[in-house]
């Protein structure tokens, strides 16, 4: 299933879903023509950048950025991958040195203690990057950690069919 908005590509595999969404202010009727859903809430005034949150699991329509919510509902089979933006004040800075979408999560690179919430048996990670001069976060989160053999292979795959447009 080919998923498309706000300059981010991806293909993803069967059995995945996913949604790209801006968090939607308060008042500002910045809702994109088209969108199937609008993001989390954010704050009057905020400036608000795209997240994509894709998982080999069924996602709950309420989440926040990074994951609350869909975190709560998985399975040790189970991972989510968020592509979360940062403005462009970001770009430059040290933080997003990497250069492109990384594809290459290993089980070694996640650990309870990059959770945004810790949840027993789960796992974080957390790789900043730029790609078309524009400023991200991958967080992904396993289910189980021990299954990271197992689940990591296909977010790989989903990450690697992954496009970011500049804007």
């Amino acid at each position: 299933m080919k998923l498309q908005a706000h300059g981010i590509e991806t293909d993803l595999p069967p059995g995945w879903e996913g949604r790209i969404a801006l968090r939607t202010v308060p008042g500002a009727g910045n809702r994109t023509l088209g969108e199937a859903e609008p993001g989390p809430t954010g704050t009057p005034g905020e400036v608000t950048n795209p997240v994509a949150h894709l998982a080999n699991f069924a996602l709950p329509e309420q989440r926040g950025d990074f994951g609350s919510g869909a975190v709560d509902v998985m399975t040790e089979a189970d991972v989510l991958v968020v592509l979360f933006e940062y403005g462009p004040e970001s770009v430059g800075k040290a933080l997003f040195k990497a250069k492109g979408i990384p594809t290459r999560l290993t089980p070694a690179m996640f650990s309870a203690s990059a959770l945004q919430r810790t949840i027993p048996g789960q796992a974080g990670s957390q790789v900043f990057f730029t790609v078309a001069n524009r400023a991200f976060c991958c967080y992904a989160v396993l289910g189980r950690q021990s299954a990271a053999n197992r689940v990591l292979p296909q977010a790989n795959a989903t990450l690697a069919a992954t496009r970011i447009s500049p804007r």
